[in-house]
């Protein structure tokens, strides 16, 4: 473990990107107390300029404060991105480790599914889903971690399929282990390093897509988010720029910095790449 964070504080990327989320964390955290007022509240005239009328980052077209909507909106992103990364994480773990270990039917099965689901992009079903169950928290969640966990199904069960295979498994096996003791206790620590890389950077993807479905108006309204934002302000873009390009800085700020700390712990968790 030791030497797993030396690793990870050695490259350059993972001190950016660590330094970037813990800035987004915190003002996830600070929201409240910095902009106690609901984001949805006007809080003066329309379309004022960032700077002006004590406003940091302006108004939008209902004197909405901006800067509030930022701010408000980071937990929205994080929450969301954390949960819906879960999600996908403990479906496609799962079945993926199932299916890499006894294979036959099962494995057949699983593999046929998420041949469908590569057919068909995310975003569009992540729409139809939500369209479904109507837009909320839960239902955004939800969507994302059903359509995202395909591809880490796909890696674990290669991952448990190559493991399975080695000698210390089989040893396992000849002392009579149960087949739960060696998934959890063998097969798993060995194989799960590509998967929580994966999964860190699934959740930069579900960050996106929730952006894309909030742009649409397919998102939770009774949160603040940044796609809806970046929305409601497409129609005044001329006018009122400030109301979709901080919004969308926000964006690319968390999902380049979740990127990055992906590519240093994938490093870092890299045996051949640590001893360098």
């Amino acid at each position: 473990m030791k030497n797993v964070l030396s690793t990870f504080l050695r490259r350059p990327a993972g001190i950016v990107g660590l330094t970037l989320l813990g800035l987004i964390v915190a003002m996830a955290l600070l929201a409240p107390v910095l902009f106690p007022v609901s984001p949805w509240d006007m809080s003066a005239r329309p379309f004022v300029p960032p700077g002006q009328d004590g406003l940091l980052l302006g108004s939008d077209t209902m004197g909405r404060d901006i800067a509030s909507g930022v701010w408000h909106g980071a937990s929205v992103s994080l929450i969301i991105g954390i949960a819906s990364a879960l999600t996908s994480l403990v479906i496609g773990v799962t079945l993926g480790c199932v299916a890499g270990y006894f294979g036959g039917w099962f494995d057949l099965i699983v593999v046929r599914i998420t041949e469908v689901f590569q057919t068909i992009p995310n975003f569009v079903m992540a729409i139809v889903v939500v369209a479904i169950l109507s837009p909320s928290m839960g239902t955004i969640i939800f969507a994302i971690g059903v359509v995202s966990w395909p591809s880490i199904a796909r890696l674990t069960r290669a991952q448990v399929r190559t493991v399975a295979s080695r000698e210390f498994v089989a040893a396992a096996r000849c002392q009579g282990q149960i087949t739960l003791s060696i998934v959890m206790h063998h097969i798993l620590p060995n194989a799960f390093t590509p998967i929580i890389v994966a999964g860190s950077f699934s959740v930069a993807a579900a960050i996106l897509i929730e952006a894309s479905l909030s742009f649409m108006g397919l998102g939770d309204p009774n949160h603040m988010s940044w796609g809806y934002m970046i929305g409601a302000g497409r129609t005044v873009i001329r006018q009122a720029w400030w109301m979709s390009v901080f919004p969308g800085i926000a964006i690319l700020v968390t999902v380049v910095a979740i990127n990055l700390v992906g590519e240093a712990l994938n490093d870092a968790l890299n045996p051949r790449i640590s001893r360098q």
